[in-house]
């Protein structure tokens, strides 16, 4: 069945209280199948969820919390959940981060391709840790949910035959939920930033995430085994 048949009909928010760009990667068309509902959620960090955030997780079916941000950047890891550690940035490469720092494109989607030919091994951690995780949902997350988050979900995604348009959907839905994130913590909007820093490569959000999707083949970029691939599969399609 055509993607654009269900591309713009379902809302897969999820309005946890702390939380501002959390959502469900079910739903989304993977050849004539869905993704499965409750199998995998991206967000920013959770650790301002209130009591009542935090429940409405548990009741999402969440067991599993991955994060992927550096240990200077984590909270306190919360009770009641398995919690994995995998911090893709690798912020010991400073030739690396040098690179993304001085061409500008550090919280755009041209940072994509940088890490994902460079920290493959990392992102196939990631990966492996999603498949591999104990029954329930899994909740993936960063600090904003949008750019470390974005690149293991589009991953995810890729790997399980949804289409590249649809990822690219789905990355852009972080623009409009994060604005009201950044206000409710004082902090200036990074929007306008980042279409400006891509206006200035001459490409938008989309472009730069369907040409790295285009230019990739990310089974055989991230290589992981056949068993795992299949449990990746099992989870997100059923």
């Amino acid at each position: 069945m055509p993607s654009n048949v269900f591309r713009g009909m379902i809302d897969r928010h999820l309005p946890w209280d702390g939380c501002y760009n959390a959502r469900d990667l079910g739903g989304l068309p993977a050849g004539d199948r869905l993704t499965r509902r409750g199998a995998v959620v991206r967000s920013d960090a959770p650790d301002r969820l209130s009591a009542e955030g935090w429940a409405a997780v548990r009741a999402h079916g969440v067991r599993t919390i991955l994060d992927l941000r550096n240990p200077s950047e984590r909270g306190p890891e919360p009770a009641g959940f398995t919690v994995l550690h995998v911090p893709i940035d690798d912020e010991d490469d400073v030739e690396m981060w040098t690179e993304i720092w001085e061409s500008g494109i550090n919280g755009t989607p041209l940072y994509f391709r940088p890490v994902l030919e460079r920290k493959a091994h990392l992102l196939a951690e990631a990966v492996t840790a999603v498949a591999e995780a104990e029954p329930g949902g899994v909740l993936v997350h960063c600090a904003a949910g949008r750019d470390r988050t974005g690149l293991v979900s589009m991953l995810l995604l890729a790997l399980v035959g949804v289409a590249p348009e649809d990822i690219a959907d789905d990355y852009e839905l972080s623009t409009a939920r994060l604005a009201p994130g950044f206000a409710a913590l004082g902090m200036p909007d990074q929007g306008p930033y980042i279409e400006m820093a891509l206006a200035a490569k001459g490409v938008t959000a989309r472009e730069a995430v369907l040409s790295v999707l285009a230019d990739h083949d990310v089974e055989e970029l991230l290589d992981l085994p056949g068993p795992t691939l299949a449990a990746l599969r099992e989870r997100l399609l059923g």
